[in-house]
């Protein structure tokens, strides 16, 4: 047997568990109808095939109709889903892993336009500020109801085969009656006593306990410090952790600290990148040391090392690392396999968790096979003819190109016109808050150079160089350049925000920042340009700014930059410049019309810096297409299909040429990695 601390097995009331890695509950949002239909559930027996211990499904499966998911969940509530449920339970246990699923009543936050359009319920009237809805106060009637429906959607998942139920209980319904912040009920549900406030969470308990028995696990995912003036605080949540534990209704606890009413408090209780690791992690094991009793925790674990430590030291039961397996669900596999260096590190960026707070489904920035299963390989399956295939550009596209195809045991040559391999992601692990983008490169690289990829840096490839490797299929990944000429004068007064980030260019000390391109480049430079001492005006045409960055990536950037005095604008577009003397002047107009159409507004600077997203380098690829076998043509139906590409468009040609990434047009790093994966994966 192992002596890693991790791969013990964990009895948990009469279930054995057979590691101590657990996925928390978390909903990808790629229900079909509320149902966990094939794509969810080809997510979840992936995470079971690579050996996590437990995996929890659906952060949040509804269990009334008046709480309305505001991106997609599972319903709960429908009895349809029983069957659904079965499918996706029996494939996990079959492959030796348990299954919980979470429950929740989501009380204020949600919408009342979404659903059925119900009232949304709250013991108080207070708005929550993340999703705006003004809620009813409940009634004695909603709260039977509310307790009678979550005992029903316990005994359909129960009947649907899961091994438990989990309860949510931060920032949803039942917290909202435990916090004295939100709770303004009188009677025996509400008021200043613990005992009111804690009543509703336990009625629902004693509730589906009578439901499913004592042969079920239950379990509840709580903030033992809401960190919120008012709220919950330490002392209290020692108090509620002891009281749950001592009700003999549940489990074990799963451990939260923090607020989720605002962005900033969501980012603060699920941390992103350039944010400390486990933060929460002490906090945990503080809980567990006072209550002595099965904890569970996740926030930010990314590394086997922390995870390691936190079984290690007792701080916790069970570790979660959730993100972590939607980077790489083959974690525990490789665990026990000895190769800890090819797990795929989660960086952090929550491009997962951010899309589906825009109404997407969750996708991994550096996994384009995380939630496209049943399409995409986490494995790559050898080729049946071994090939040789030249790639040009070493940034995430023609990496993930290089490392696929050299798994699928082709012969593999990449040209860099770089001294050193990651493109755009190079220059933006350049600032701080986002050094950990770096290991998406590093991680490919060391899959390309273990599987005998052969790199040229420094080498600026042309069509001869390309010719002179004699190769089957030519792949172009050169990325784009910065697209700064849309001005309709003046386009040589400005700078781009890479000059800005790769410090080729100072900031000036009176900096307007014009971005409509709304992704991290632009938030970058100015924070780089705010940190200078510089006064700096961020001004973007949309209604909102960085609206690629999207909620939980903003934060960080907000804080930095209200604190440095940053100024920002919306809705102004810069249309022109001109200079004057040592100054520049810059004409602002708008897209909504009336006088300022016309340019009205006038900015006097004395540097200008436009963030435009970037133009395809695609010289190349055109100098190759006449000497390529489908002149760079691609099947989007046999692409789509996973099948390969059979276009002949010129019978004399030498190759099959395709290009990627930016190289196509300004996308993002998952949009590269992605067109590499689902094209390589077929050579």
């Amino acid at each position: 047997m192992s002596s890693d601390p991790l791969l013990q097995p964990y009895r948990l009331k009469h279930l054995t568990l057979r590691n101590r890695i657990i996925v928390t509950s978390h909903e990808p949002a790629y229900p079909e109808d509320g149902m966990p239909k094939a794509r969810y559930r080809a997510y979840t027996v992936e995470r079971a095939k690579g050996g996590v211990a437990l995996t929890m499904t659906a952060g949040s499966a509804a269990v009334s109709k008046d709480s309305p998911p505001v991106f997609n969940n599972l319903l709960a509530y429908k009895d349809e889903i029983v069957p659904y449920i079965r499918e996706m339970t029996d494939a996990v246990h079959e492959e030796g892993a348990a299954i919980m699923i979470q429950l929740t009543h989501l009380g204020r936050r949600t919408r009342w336009d979404k659903g059925d359009w119900l009232p949304v319920i709250a013991p108080s009237h207070q708005r929550e500020a993340a999703h705006r809805a003004f809620p009813k106060k409940l009634e004695d009637w909603d709260i039977a109801r509310v307790i009678a429906d979550f005992a029903d959607a316990a005994e359909r998942m129960k009947a649907g085969g899961m091994d438990g139920v989990e309860l949510e209980a931060y920032g949803h319904l039942i917290d909202q009656f435990t916090s004295p912040v939100t709770n303004e009920l009188d009677g025996p549900y509400g008021g200043a006593s613990l005992d009111n406030r804690l009543r509703f969470c336990l009625d629902v308990f004693r509730a589906m306990r009578a439901r499913v028995g004592d042969d079920f696990i239950l379990g509840v995912r709580y903030t033992a410090d809401e960190c919120l003036p008012g709220g919950t605080g330490q002392a209290e949540g020692l108090e509620i952790s002891r009281r749950l534990r001592d009700s003999g209704l549940i489990d074990y606890l799963n451990v939260i600290r923090g607020h989720i009413d605002t962005d900033p408090g969501l980012t603060d209780v699920i941390p992103i990148q350039g944010m400390a690791n486990s933060p929460h992690l002490d906090f945990a094991g503080q809980i567990r040391a006072a209550t002595n009793f099965p904890t569970f925790h996740a926030a930010k674990i990314p590394d086997v090392a922390t995870a390691r430590h936190a079984i290690a030291s007792g701080k916790v039961d069970m570790v979660g690392m959730t993100r972590a397996h939607m980077t790489d669900p083959h974690i525990v596999r490789k665990i026990i396999e000895k190769r800890e260096e090819d797990i795929r590190p989660c960086v952090g960026a929550n491009y997962c968790l951010d899309r589906i707070y825009q109404g997407g489904m969750a996708f991994c920035i550096h996994n384009a096979a995380t939630g496209r299963e049943e399409t995409m390989p986490h494995a790559i399956p050898k080729a049946e003819t071994k090939r040789r295939i030249v790639i040009v550009g070493a940034g995430p596209a023609g990496l993930e190109a290089a490392r696929v195809s050299a798994e699928r045991g082709h012969s593999v040559v990449v040209f860099e016109a770089a001294n050193h391999a990651g493109g755009q992601i190079r220059l933006t692990a350049q600032s701080e808050r986002r050094r950990e983008m770096m290991s998406i490169i590093d991680w490919r690289m060391g899959q390309c150079e273990k599987r005998g990829v052969t790199f040229h840096f420094n080498s600026w490839a042309d069509a001869d160089t390309i010719a002179a490797e004699n190769p089957d299929v030519v792949i172009i990944a050169t990325g784009g350049l910065p697209h700064t000429d849309v001005l309709s004068a003046g386009n040589d007064l400005v700078v781009s925000s890479w000059d800005i980030i790769s410090g080729d260019v100072k900031p000036g000390t009176n900096v307007l920042l014009f971005d409509d391109a709304g992704d991290h480049a632009g938030l970058q430079a100015a924070e780089i340009i705010a940190k200078s001492g510089a006064k700096v005006e961020i001004m973007t045409p949309d209604r909102a700014f960085a609206p690629e960055v999207m909620a939980m990536n903003l934060v960080p950037y907000m804080r930095s930059l209200q604190a440095l005095d940053a100024t920002f604008t919306v809705t102004y577009r810069l249309q022109s410049a001109e200079r004057r003397g040592n100054e520049i002047v810059a004409h602002v107009g708008s897209d909504y019309g009336g006088d300022l159409s016309c340019g009205a507004k006038e900015r006097t600077v004395d540097q200008i810096v436009v963030n435009h997203g970037t133009i395809p380098l695609d010289d190349l690829y055109f100098d190759l297409r006449p000497a390529s076998t489908n002149l760079g043509e691609v099947a989007y139906d046999a692409l789509i299909a996973g099948i390969p590409q059979t276009v002949t468009r010129n019978p004399s040609g030498t190759y099959q040429l395709f290009r990627i990434g930016d190289a196509v047009a300004a996308r993002n790093t998952h949009a590269a990695i992605y067109d590499a994966l689902r094209l390589a994966k077929d050579l």
